[in-house]
C-alpha cells in the first residue's frame, strides 16, 4: 500500500484557443528562477479541486473552471513525500496580474514555446497529457448533506432539514461546485436536498430547480422515471450542472447515468465529465472532509 503524501498540492493546465493557436498559462518564480504550471499546497479541509482553482487565481489573477483530471506528479522532499494533482482547465475571467515575491510573471504562451520554457520535464508531460484530453461538460451527482434524524423530526419528512454538520458540508460543497464552474442546479424538492445546493446558489445567484421525481416518496416507487429523468439531463446539458438526490433513489440515478451503483456518504459528489458526443469519458469522486 502506497503512503499518503505528507505534502499535498494541486494545480492546473489552463488552456485557451484551438489547434495551432492553443496557448497555456505559465508562471515564473523568482525564488527558483523557474517556469512552471500554476500550483500550490492545499489548506486544511480543502479538497484538491478547490486548491487548484485557488492557486491559479492567487498566482495568475485568473479564474478558471476545471475539466478532466491529469496525471499526478509525486516526488520526495526533505520534509517528506509530496504530490501535485492537476486538472485541465479553461479561463473564466481574468484580472490584472500584479507581480509579487512569489510569482513575478504570468503569461500565455504557445505550446511549442511552453514546451521549451517550462523547467521541469514532469510538468511538460502533464501539459502533453492535457493537450490529448477533450473539452468536457461536468454533471455532478450529489447525495444531500447530513440531515436531522427522522426520530428527531416531527414534521413532514420532505421538510426535514440539515444539521449543523450538514450545513458545513453544504458550504464545502459550494467551493467544489465553483471549481467546476457549475451554472445550473437541479434537486429533489425535499428541503434537505435543496439546502445542500442552496449555499452555492446564493453565492452565484442561481435558482435551484426542483423536481418531485427525485424525492424519496416519488423516486422509490417510480425508479424508471428517475432513471429516464437523469439520463435525459446528462444528454441535454450544455453547461456545468449539479443534481442532488437521496440514498434510496441513488440506484435509479446511477442507472440513468449508466454507472454501476455504489454507496455514497452524505455530502459526497461524483463528477461525470461528458464530451461533445454525449459520452462520459471520466468519473471523479470527492468525499466531504466534514
Amino acid at each position: 500500500m502506497s503512503r499518503r503524501p505528507r505534502i499535498r498540492a494541486a494545480g492546473a493546465v489552463v488552456l485557451r484557443g484551438d489547434g495551432d493557436d492553443t496557448e497555456v498559462l505559465i508562471i515564473h518564480r523568482p525564488r527558483y528562477d523557474d517556469w512552471s504550471l500554476p500550483k500550490g499546497k492545499g489548506k486544511v479541509d480543502e479538497l484538491p479541486p478547490q486548491t487548484a482553482v485557488r492557486e491559479v487565481l492567487e498566482e495568475t489573477a485568473t479564474t478558471v473552471r476545471l475539466g478532466l483530471r491529469l496525471p499526478t506528479i509525486r516526488y520526495h522532499l526533505s520534509k517528506g513525500d509530496k504530490s501535485v494533482e492537476y486538472w485541465r482547465a479553461e479561463e473564466v475571467s481574468a484580472q490584472n496580474f500584479t507581480p509579487n515575491a512569489e510569482v513575478d510573471k504570468a503569461c500565455w504562451v504557445g505550446i511549442d514555446k511552453a514546451m521549451r520554457r517550462i523547467t521541469y520535464a514532469d510538468e511538460r508531460r502533464v501539459l502533453s497529457a492535457a493537450l490529448l484530453k477533450p473539452r468536457t461538460t461536468p454533471l455532478i451527482l450529489v447525495r444531500h448533506a447530513k440531515a436531522m434524524l427522522r426520530k428527531n423530526w416531527s414534521g413532514p419528512d420532505q421538510e426535514r432539514r440539515l444539521t449543523g454538520r450538514g450545513r458545513h458540508q453544504a458550504e464545502e460543497l459550494a467551493q467544489l461546485l465553483g471549481a467546476y464552474g457549475v451554472t445550473d442546479l437541479v434537486s429533489s424538492s425535499s428541503t434537505r436536498c435543496v439546502q445542500t445546493l442552496a449555499p452555492y446558489g446564493r453565492q452565484q445567484g442561481i435558482e435551484v430547480r426542483t423536481t418531485d421525481v427525485l424525492t424519496e416518496e416519488e423516486g422509490t416507487v417510480r425508479p424508471s422515471e428517475v432513471s429516464d429523468y437523469v439520463a435525459d439531463l446528462l444528454q441535454s446539458i450544455t453547461r456545468p450542472t449539479a443534481i442532488c438526490g437521496h440514498r434510496p433513489v441513488l440506484p435509479a440515478m446511477f442507472e440513468g447515468l449508466d454507472l454501476p451503483a455504489r454507496p455514497m456518504v452524505v455530502g459526497e459528489a461524483i463528477v461525470l465529465h461528458r464530451d461533445d458526443d454525449g459520452t462520459v469519458v471520466e468519473v471523479e469522486v470527492h468525499k466531504p472532509t466534514a
